[in-house]
């Protein structure tokens, strides 16, 4: 992964542990990162911003950290905006990068070593789902949400930081917590029924039990999957227990004990790492609801697996 030491111009100084920006590089990649969808444009935004931090003069400054936030949340719009035509291009359904932390397979705890730097912002929502929402919100009604509901910064703060009314910024965060809610589950599910569920599913899949894997759906389930025409996928959801059960059923006939899975935390939530003859196939993320699986999103596009262990570790 891509650091500000490694990208950094030559005639600049890295920042300091001092440095307002070390302190607030984990906030910063969080905006940018739940802007952007994909860890390499957000590290480029916070690029951008560490060199225009780099010329100003703290001293100047009545905020570092509003002057900050402000920087990265206008870089990531105009980012946004520049990335709207190849998303509307992108072949098939465009899902976010995950950010995959493995999991010890028998305790479950996290192996941090694996953990994305971007992955220190986990306060606030960061699932695939989640990001896969504010996909339907402008650039400026996405920052805006985000800045309210997930960063607690109060409207006039975000009034400056997008450079409008707060009237203005009231009635796009409206807009879009009424768009974000329609999409959401109705109950969230505890952490460990979430883990629970998913290792049964996972034990289903592996053994290929497709009333098993049926029963953990709900009837109106779906799998979104994106191989960004860089590999196979579903040019449309697949909806329907009975069709996800005989996806993965289809593929235990085929691969048989050359299927595999994995726990990972995924962007935050217990997820699955699927591999296929020893490599990685896909990033799966699982939306629960009550004791049934509600959605599945299934990232197979190799250029958002990059970090992900290519290989899977027996051990």
């Amino acid at each position: 992964m891509r650091t500000l030491h490694d990208t950094a111009m030559h005639d600049t100084t890295p920042p300091t542990p001092a440095d307002p920006f070390t302190s607030l590089r984990p906030r910063l990649f969080g905006i940018a990162y739940r802007m952007l969808g994909v860890r390499a444009d957000a590290e480029d935004v916070l690029q951008d911003a560490w060199l225009r931090w780099s010329r100003q003069d703290p001293t100047a400054l009545q905020s570092a950290e509003a002057w900050l936030v402000t920087v990265v949340t206008r870089l990531s719009i105009d980012r946004l905006r520049a990335l709207k035509a190849e998303r509307e291009a992108y072949v098939g359904w465009w899902l976010p990068e995950p950010l995959v932390q493995l999991q010890d397979p028998i305790t479950g705890d996290a192996q941090h070593h694996h953990t994305p730097e971007a992955a220190a912002e986990l306060a606030g929502e960061l699932s695939v789902a989640f990001l896969y929402v504010l996909e339907r919100l402008g650039p400026e009604e996405r920052a805006a949400f985000l800045l309210r509901q997930v960063f607690d910064y109060d409207y006039p703060e975000i009034a400056a930081q997008l450079g409008k009314t707060e009237a203005a910024c009231r009635q796009m965060v409206h807009r879009a917590s009424e768009r974000v809610q329609q999409a959401r589950t109705r109950f969230e599910v505890p952490r460990a029924v979430h883990r629970q569920l998913l290792q049964r599913f996972m034990l289903a899949a592996k053994s290929g039990d497709r009333s098993a894997i049926e029963s953990l759906l709900s009837e109106d389930a779906q799998l979104i999957g994106d191989g960004g025409g860089k590999v196979a996928s579903f040019p449309k959801p697949l909806v329907g227990r009975f069709r996800i059960a005989m996806l993965y059923w289809a593929q235990h006939r085929r691969l048989g004990a050359q299927l595999a899975y994995r726990m990972a935390l995924i962007n935050g939530e217990p997820g699955l790492l699927y591999y296929a003859n020893g490599r990685l196939d896909s990033a799966q993320a699982f939306v629960m609801e009550g004791e049934h699986i509600v959605a599945i999103y299934a990232v197979r596009n190799p250029d958002k697996l990059i970090g992900v262990p290519a290989v899977l570790d027996e051990r």
